[in-house]
């Protein structure tokens, strides 16, 4: 680089040569060029994600639940992940899977008086920073006490001193200022790294037009898209954006499915438990009104069937349960909710009946009555599945 100081030292004086000198050391030319390079927040957040010493357990970090391995969502058919000091508590909710959250909008309402936005399943925090502290805090995930408690693992992590040196010598003393650094950096990893979002799909290899779909794949595309059949677009829009980008096969919104009540999450064992999803979510305003109980976000379904357990609930265990769910929920009630005393089907028993007007009846495929042909026939729905399995990352064409 001195070579840009294109002066004679034939014709310089004292003072020109000491001017060149202040000028290599502010523009670096030095021996010190080959100074080791400042890590990002984004690499921090990284050490953060896989490091089980921020547990009480000692045995579990935010990747035991959110398994790179398994589009970072759970790895396993539990409907619920056990946590706690010592492993042995459950938690009320499936993990959801962190990949393509980088687009979601903040919380709010539309002119239609539609939600969407914000993160889990409920919609509970703004950011992927502030959703990292629930499952820091949580009694049945890592089960720290306090902030103080994680700062104090965070002090003696092996990483402390490239935490200090990303976001300050005195970074960690305050522990609500370290706290709040320590969501952000596991903010920017997820946002930044490519492994959050490959886009590298077989279905993106087919929007770049470098493959074809197979028969099976093509005619499930058509019903997932297909307002009167499967209707799947509607709230996961499977086109590239209007600026190019490809679809993350999630509009952000929330629903209320009528899930069946799942009685393999402990909670659900005390009768008078409910999990109301929106309503419950801490939100005030509209939010927190009866209309919106039994609302949740609406998930990408990139890496779907990588899934073993769907729905918050986890109620069903393949990707084409959980389709003909969507397909037989109205005409075949009787395949998916239990019988009363009376030999009446006991609809959407997972919500009080005073909430049973919030479940969603009037898109396709549902809205038709009991004993009607379902919207899909059993061969419709196995298509519709070969479709959802080209949404999985890592795709490898045979050629």
């Amino acid at each position: 680089m001195a070579s840009v100081f294109k002066l004679k030292l034939s014709s310089c004086s004292i003072g020109s040569l000491y001017l060149v000198l202040i000028l290599l050391a502010l523009t670096g030319c030095t021996k010190s060029d080959q100074a080791v390079a400042k890590p990002e927040p984004s690499a921090i957040g990284e050490l953060i994600f896989h490091d089980v010493s921020l547990s009480a357990s000692g045995k579990q970090s935010c990747a035991t639940c959110h398994a790179p391995a398994f589009a970072h969502a759970q790895p396993n058919g539990l409907p619920v992940q056990p946590g706690g000091a010592r492993m042995d508590q459950r938690g009320t909710r499936t993990v959801p899977s962190l990949r393509y959250m980088a687009g979601t909008p903040a919380f709010s309402y539309d002119d239609e008086g539609t939600p969407s936005g914000g993160f889990n399943h409920d919609g509970s925090a703004e950011t992927l920073a502030i959703q990292a502290e629930r499952p820091l805090l949580a009694a049945n995930e890592m089960a720290n006490l306090t902030r103080t408690a994680v700062i104090q693992k965070l002090r003696n992590a092996a990483y402390a001193p490239q935490f200090r040196q990303v976001f300050g010598q005195h970074s960690l003393d305050d522990v609500d200022a370290a706290f709040d650094k320590l969501g952000f950096a596991l903010q920017q990893y997820q946002l930044l790294s490519s492994v959050f979002a490959p886009f590298d799909s077989k279905y993106d290899a087919y929007l770049a037009g470098t493959i074809k779909l197979s028969a099976a794949e093509a005619r499930g595309l058509t019903l997932f898209n297909e307002e009167k059949k499967g209707n799947c677009a509607a709230c996961h829009p499977s086109a590239k954006s209007a600026d190019g980008k490809p679809p993350v096969f999630t509009d952000f919104t929330y629903d209320s499915l009528g899930l069946p009540r799942n009685m393999a999450i402990p909670a659900n064992a005390n009768p008078a438990y409910v999990d109301l999803g929106l309503c419950k979510s801490g939100r005030a305003g509209r939010s927190s009104e009866a209309s919106e109980c039994g609302k949740f976000k609406v998930p990408t379904l990139r890496n779907v069937a990588t899934r073993q357990v769907f729905f918050h609930n986890g109620q069903f265990k393949s990707l084409r349960e959980a389709v003909a769910f969507y397909v037989r929920r109205d005409t075949h009630p009787e395949e998916w909710y239990p019988h009363l005393a009376s030999g009446k089907v006991d609809k959407f028993n997972d919500l009080p009946r005073q909430y049973h007007a919030n479940v969603n009846i009037e898109e396709a495929p549902y809205g038709l009555k009991r004993g009607q042909q379902p919207a899909l026939s059993d061969k419709e729905i196995d298509d519709l599945v070969s479709f959802l399995e080209t949404l999985t990352d890592g795709y490898k064409s045979d050629k």
